[in-house]
């Protein structure tokens, strides 16, 4: 029986309550080059176009329709009654799972609902926007604060204690993920030999042959299922 668990989740898990995907079809992407929103050359290059592309991005999580789905709070609920080790690793930028309930938590490419200063790299939460005229709390300074968020070409976010937890543990799960972006899509190949690993998702993921068990559906039905499956079964021994 597992002792350490991590968990993954990816977009799949968040479209499933509206917040659009960088995949999906009229996806808050499809208008925009992803190397002029999602780099930091496009934000040397045209500050005001980004700020406002994750001020959009940010405002979408204030829609009263946006609402965490049971997939977020079957995970809030396993963290809470779990008794051994756990950690709750997310690609996406959302607040959904911290809303919850889920606290043992990293996001590891950044947070929509925050952001960044560049000289003193403090990152302060914020749901107003930001545009290049802000002035930083903390420097008095213009133009100094970014979204706090991983664009391509940067480091994903405690990469270090990730990789530690994957080493640890004896159930990883993947949810939601699309197996595509890396390195959250190796993390499958960093777990112990004997580990168990599953993936829950809708679809096959580019990496669904690495896991030992396959899981197909919505999150908001398979993730509840699965959990409360894992929760009974420690509880019977």
């Amino acid at each position: 029986m597992a002792n350490s668990v991590v968990v993954l989740t990816g977009a799949g898990i968040s479209a499933e309550s509206g917040i659009k995907t960088f995949r999906d079809h009229n996806g808050l992407w499809e208008n925009y080059r992803i190397e002029d929103v999602a780099s930091y050359d496009g934000f040397l290059r045209n500050p005001g176009l980004v700020q406002s592309f994750y001020n959009a991005r940010r405002a979408q999580l204030k829609e009263a329709s946006i609402q965490p789905n049971p997939a977020h709070h079957a995970l809030a609920k396993f963290e809470q009654e779990w008794p051994g080790e756990f950690l709750l690793v997310t690609q996406n930028v959302d607040n959904l799972h911290e809303r919850a309930g889920s606290r043992h938590l990293i996001h590891m490419h950044g947070e929509l609902a925050k952001v960044r200063c560049q000289k003193s790299r403090r990152v302060f939460e914020t749901f107003d926007p930001i545009n290049p005229d802000t002035t930083c709390v903390c420097c008095s300074q213009t133009g100094q604060l970014r979204p706090h968020i991983v664009w391509f070409g940067e480091m994903p976010m405690e990469m270090e204690q990730i990789f530690a937890a994957l080493e640890r543990c004896d159930l990883f799960v993947a949810i939601g993920t699309s197996g595509q972006v890396y390195p959250a899509a190796g993390f499958v190949h960093h777990v112990r030999g004997d580990a168990r690993k599953v993936e829950i998702n809708a679809e096959a993921s580019a990496v669904s042959l690495a896991f030992d068990e396959l899981r197909r559906g919505p999150a908001s039905r398979e993730v509840p299922a699965f959990f409360d499956e894992i929760l009974r079964l420690r509880k019977s021994q």
